[in-house]
């Protein structure tokens, strides 16, 4: 830091370019930067292990942003830094397609590490990142390479510990004693309804000690020092730690200052003006003085310890040729060379066996066929691993003793759980999977949401897909979830028919870079559907013709098209309907998402143009209009279940041979 400049000056510098990039934007919240610029000054110039002139080293220590709306904080801390990110950038906050949107966001600013905002889950992908640092640390370090070694630093505010998911996260960083994850509190006692004493009345102590974090504070979060001191306490500790850093929100406004109008609105010019004069900060809007931008800059200082950890890791990489061969490849998300190999055996021998088994048996036989080939693979459940069936042969649990197992009891939390699989995508090194009912993809839909806008690579396994869970009724039958998740962006949606699905959808999950995908398997068997022909090309299309017409494509009546247990379904209907002279093409469409994604052409010779389709699926019907041709129609379930026995939902609610083979007969009719 140079001599002339003063912390509190850098810290002012902060509050300046937040106020004023705010003001030129006449949008943002400028009331967090202002009360975490002297916390945020004690972590990047004496402690963040980072190069600006290389923001992906894998070194690098990882600072999440939590309470995301604060990112003029971010966005300033990275321009004063050196990262490639100029004041033009800060100028330009909050417009289209600058670098510096409204929240973080991933992919858009140098330097950021996930996208934030949704109180609550910057935090718990820091839990993610800072397990996949132990997890990765425990399989490649040796004695003398500490490779993988950083810690992970999360700012969060009260809104974050309000959230529900920062409970369900932070007591597993606690069962998992992630001692890397440092956690600093801006604990400034106001919301946008105003002081939260009214509605956030908890200890928070004593909350994070009965987690087993260490608990450092209340500390005066305007005192660097004393914010630096906690940190390097922190350190120290073998429990992850929270730092209570008590602020005034929008340091330095005069009448602003410690209310909540300070929070999410300009200050105004006047304001501005009289808060720059109190903090004694005399500049243009966005003018920093050239020292200022020498105290910060890091990138000399962030080039040596690259540097050093490169000289190290060469070092490494002579002594364990074939470990640091494997760290790259798995960094790099790369999949065995033979991967292909092993996709194309295991569907074969699925083919061969043809079992009837739930889909989610069948999810576990992939794992069996999948996992040993790679070492990345990272399962866990919601509490429910009996009943999803996410473990594999052989696979040990995590557990925080050796950090080497590839199962996690993540407990009943959906939610975190989620979102941590997304820390972990985002750390990389791993392919994680987790799993729950999918009724409860709802609890986690914010996160899986989240994966598809950051396009992870985080798979989500749900499993009692229908009706089909039965007895336990409308509160577990899932009847709209597989429709809401298909309407998400960039989220690949599979529910596969059979075995041989099965393993196609495990494999294009795994296969996939650009984005998360969910896996839907049924609880109640379902009979392996012969085919014309298995053709894993095909299946991977996502809706592919797995029985045409007997007398040829251009015979074709009617399209049936099927997707998961309704498939099985479909291919009884067809018999009868063939019986019946009826010339029918059945289509299984395991994934929707992926099929749409194909070119017009082949959708168009898949469905048949010019023909009537009929579609089948035991839920939603909204989705599958867009593939209806002629006077086809819809065979769904727009209504929730009721509680008995699968078999009699099924004919309750005909999805029955019967039942298809009349709505043909009728849409026949209709088109004739």
């Amino acid at each position: 830091m140079t001599p002339s400049v003063s912390s509190k000056t850098m810290a002012n510098a902060i509050r300046a370019l937040a106020m004023d990039a705010v003001q030129k934007a006449n949008s943002g919240h400028p009331g967090m930067p202002m009360g975490m610029a002297d916390i945020a000054v004690a972590l990047w110039t004496k402690h963040l292990r980072h190069n600006p002139s290389d923001p992906k080293w894998l070194g690098r220590d990882r600072f999440l942003l939590s309470n995301g709306h604060g990112s003029m904080l971010q966005y300033a801390l990275l321009h004063l830094a050196g990262y490639d990110l100029t004041i033009d950038d800060l100028k330009n906050f909050r417009q289209l397609h600058s670098k510096t949107p409204g929240h973080p966001e991933i992919g858009v600013t140098p330097g950021v590490e996930t996208s934030t905002g949704p109180l609550g889950q910057g935090i718990a992908n820091a839990v993610g990142m800072a397990l996949a640092e132990k997890m990765l640390a425990a399989e490649f370090n040796e004695e003398g390479f500490d490779i993988i070694n950083n810690y992970t630093y999360a700012f969060l505010g009260d809104g974050c510990l309000m959230e529900g998911i920062s409970h369900e996260v932070c007591s597993l960083a606690g069962v998992w004693k992630l001692n890397k994850l440092i956690a600093l509190y801006d604990d400034n006692g106001i919301s946008i309804d105003g002081k939260i004493e009214n509605w956030f009345g908890e200890n928070v102590r004593e909350r994070f000690e009965s987690y087993n974090w260490n608990v450092i504070g209340p500390i005066d979060g305007h005192d660097i020092e004393a914010v630096s001191e906690a940190i390097e306490e922190a350190k120290k500790s073998d429990k992850p730690t929270l730092i209570d850093c008590k602020t005034v929100i929008g340091f330095g406004s005069p009448n602003r200052a410690g209310t909540n109008k300070a929070h999410g609105s300009p200050l105004g010019d006047e304001e501005l003006a009289e808060a720059k004069k109190a903090l004694g900060w005399e500049y243009a809007p966005f003018e920093i003085p050239q020292e200022i931008y020498e105290a910060f800059d890091a990138r000399q200082a962030g080039a040596e310890m690259e540097e050093a950890w490169l000289e190290k890791y060469r070092r490494y990489a002579e002594a364990f040729p074939a470990k640091a061969a494997e760290l790259e490849r798995r960094m790099k998300g790369q999949l065995p060379e033979n991967w292909d190999d092993v996709i194309l055996e295991a569907i074969v021998n699925a083919a061969g066996e043809a079992k009837t088994v739930a889909t989610r048996k069948a999810s576990q036989m992939a794992l069996n066929a999948y996992a040993p080939h790679l070492p990345e693979l990272l399962g866990g459940s919601a509490d429910l691993t009996s009943s999803n069936l996410t473990n594999w042969e052989g696979v040990q649990a995590m557990r925080p003793d050796t950090y080497l197992g590839r199962h996690i009891n993540y407990g009943v939390r959906e939610f975190g759980m989620c979102a941590i699989l997304n820390g972990i995508a985002l750390y990389g090194g791993f392919i994680p999977y987790g799993a729950t009912f999918l009724t409860f993809a709802d609890y986690g839909r914010n996160a899986l949401r989240m994966a598809a806008l950051m396009k992870l690579r985080s798979i989500f396994v749900f499993t009692h897909d229908s009706i089909g869970v039965g007895e336990d009724g409308p509160t577990h039958q899932p009847i709209e979830q597989t429709e809401s998740l298909r309407i998400i962006p960039n989220m690949d949606v599979w529910r596969p028919a059979d075995t041989c699905e099965t393993l196609t959808a495990w494999a294009c999950a795994i296969s996939r870079q650009d984005g998360p995908s969910s896996l839907i398997f049924s609880r109640q068997n379902l009979p392996f559907v012969e085919r014309d022909e298995i053709n894993v090309d095909d299946m991977e299309k996502g809706g592919y013709i797995m029985l045409e017409a007997p007398n040829g494509p251009s015979s074709v009546e009617v399209t049936l098209v099927a997707t998961g247990s309704e498939v099985a379904l479909a291919a009884e209907a067809r018999k009868q309907l063939l019986a019946m002279n009826i010339q029918t093409r059945l289509v299984s469409m395991p994934s929707t998402t992926v099929f749409d994604r194909q070119d017009k052409e082949y959708r168009d010779f898949v469905l048949g143009e010019g023909r009537p389709v009929v579609a089948i699926e035991a839920g939603r019907t909204d989705g599958w209009w867009k593939y209806i041709r002629g006077a086809g129609t819809v065979i769904g379930l727009d209504h929730f279940g009721e509680s008995a026995p699968a078999s009699e939902l099924f004919k309750l609610f005909g999805f029955t041979v019967d039942n298809v083979v009349e709505t043909v007969q009728q849409v026949l009719s209709q088109g004739k």
